[in-house]
């Protein structure tokens, strides 16, 4: 066989298809079963790519499978959005997709199986008594109703299913082993009553099966051969291997295999958390650009590329640990810096007056769009007399190591003329309203005729004939503790109340008003604006006359490594 080495997961998975083994001649069969109760976020991500990863790499397939099996918070909007996340990561189930809730009556059947096989029972323990009958370590647990005669087990299951008892007045557990030194193992609970209207079965079922009793059966139904999650769920796996040995599933037994969780510093991976975010509008939405959900980060102007290259940078561990964000950020920057026409967008706009440039005259330069790619051309941007710079790009008292636009400055303005600073005009409070310079005529494209050498820095502008207004929104880390969800904390004590910025008077190229409407599941078409960072339409509220760019991430870090 092919050596395939590359993480201790695909290790295991060739250990099991080698001559002999319990997969040898089998298919790799992975699945991915998000519960339908919230968007994909980030950390989905890792065990995303992981399940359709493996698969691939061993030219095998994976299931999408939504875990409905809870239908507390579960919802066909979470169902959609989270086939449209994958898709946009570039991955495919084929006619693989299934729910959960496909397998009640195979799964109440599997319960039925074990409960003609003394292997559960019917519990009348109310949830304070089974809190406190649990035992500790050493000291085993108690059910007074383990040794329920079978028929019995088997009337009050049926009744329980037709609806005939209240919310927690009986359960289902499996008969295990009360004295376990593995809690999940001292007969856990595999059916409870629930009196709630699930979102494909209705009121069909009032009883549910236990996410630890339906997984490992709906695995096996599928034929699936490994069944990858995180390492939370390493403690379940006995009670997993118990589920799968003691129903009468004709197909080969799932291995489960745990790995490390993902976790990011400035960042809550929870999903109850990031739902609280949502109603109480500390957010805009789950799709706001700040959140790591995958609609919020492809609103945001993250691609498809720099997520799957974060994750295969971080890697797989059995280890849980916590990732800098900037790791993320700089895939992101990597991934633009290749194939992002670079723009000019002045977000803070002052005039600027060239006023030996002749009044009424204009022309079009030839500007680079991407230095970075050779095959990307230039295009025409129009210069005239009158333009719009940064306010930040001038001082009339320069500080120490100031090079932009002070007066006596010589600076290039971007693929024009070198300038000269000759003063500034005020208003009666003082501000800055125009800055004033004359040009060079002979140094177009910023190289003096006579080689002079230019200590100045350079500039971008914007024509004032021609440029188009925008609202720039500069995002920035959502919270200010870079590990919000520690122990004794509240996430939302963290709230960063400086993570949004939004700029409503920017002046950017002409070009940008021509570009389409991001499409809905797709990578937005990003631009590097000049000195500024990578931006791209927002795919939510921008509109043709109204144009709105999300700032995606800054040119450089400005967090420590």
């Amino acid at each position: 066989m092919e050596e395939k080495t590359g993480n201790f997961i695909w290790q295991f998975v060739e250990e099991d298809l080698s001559e002999g083994q319990r997969c040898y001649g089998m298919q790799v069969h992975t699945r991915f079963p998000p519960e339908p109760n919230g968007y994909l976020h980030i950390g989905h991500c890792k065990a995303l790519t992981i399940d359709f990863g493996t698969a691939e790499r061993f030219g095998g397939i994976c299931n999408l499978r939504m875990d409905d099996t809870n239908p507390a918070k579960e919802d066909t909007e979470y169902v959609e959005a989270i086939q449209e996340d994958i898709h946009w990561l570039g991955f495919d189930w084929g006619d693989r997709f299934y729910y959960g809730s496909d397998y009640f009556e195979k799964t109440y059947e599997y319960a039925v199986e074990l409960i003609n096989k003394g292997l559960a029972y019917v519990c009348e323990l109310t949830p304070e008594q089974f809190k406190e009958y649990r035992g500790d370590i050493g000291k085993p647990a108690i059910s007074p109703w383990r040794d329920r005669p079978v028929e019995e087990n088997l009337d009050l299951f049926e009744r329980m299913k037709n609806g005939e008892f209240k919310e927690g007045q009986y359960t289902l557990r499996a008969k295990i082993d009360l004295a376990s030194g593995n809690f999940n193992m001292r007969d856990p609970v595999l059916y409870r009553i629930r009196y709630i209207e699930h979102h494909r079965q209705g009121t069909k079922w009032c009883i549910f099966p236990m996410y630890d009793f339906a997984h490992p059966i709906q695995d096996a139904l599928e034929g699936i051969t490994h069944s990858l999650c995180s390492l939370e769920y390493e403690a379940h796996r006995p009670l997993y291997n118990w589920v799968v040995e003691n129903v009468s599933i004709p197909y080969i037994k799932p291995r489960q295999i745990e790995f490390a969780r993902l976790g990011i510093n400035y960042t809550v991976m929870s999903k109850r958390k990031l739902r609280k975010m949502v109603e109480e509008n500390v957010v805009d939405g789950w799709d706001d650009p700040r959140m790591p959900t995958l609609c919020g980060l492809r609103r945001r102007g993250y691609t498809s590329g720099s997520i799957r290259a974060f994750c295969e940078k971080i890697g797989v561990s059995k280890v849980d640990s916590t990732v800098d964000i900037a790791l993320l950020e700089s895939c992101l920057r990597d991934d633009l810096n290749l194939k992002a026409k670079r723009v000019m967008a002045v977000l803070e706009p002052v005039k600027l007056t060239i006023t030996n440039y002749p009044e009424g005259q204009s022309e079009l330069l030839d500007i680079e769009n991407n230095p970075m790619d050779e095959n990307a051309g230039t295009r025409k941007v129009s210069f005239s007399k009158h333009l719009w710079v940064e306010k930040e790009d001038f001082m009339e008292v320069p500080a120490n190591k100031y090079k932009r636009l002070y007066p006596g400055n010589e600076v290039r303005l971007k693929g024009a003329y070198l300038v000269t600073c000759t003063g500034c005009i005020k208003d009666e409070d003082g501000n800055v309203t125009e800055i004033l310079c004359e040009y060079d005529p002979l140094s177009k494209g910023g190289n003096p005729a006579d080689g002079r050498k230019v200590k100045g820095a350079t500039i971008h502008w914007t024509d004032m004939e021609t440029a188009v207004d925008a609202e720039v929104r500069i995002y920035d880390r959502l919270f200010t503790d870079p590990d919000p969800d520690g122990p004794d904390k509240d996430f939302l004590d963290y709230i960063n109340k400086d993570s949004l910025k939004i700029l409503s008077t920017c002046k950017v190229e002409k070009c940008l008003s021509e570009i389409p409407m991001p499409e809905k599941g797709k990578d937005s078409e990003s631009f590097q604006f000049m000195r500024q960072g990578y931006f791209c339409l927002d795919n939510k509220f921008s509109a043709p006359g109204h144009l709105i760019f999300n700032r995606s991430v800054a040119l450089k870090d400005s967090f420590r490594k």
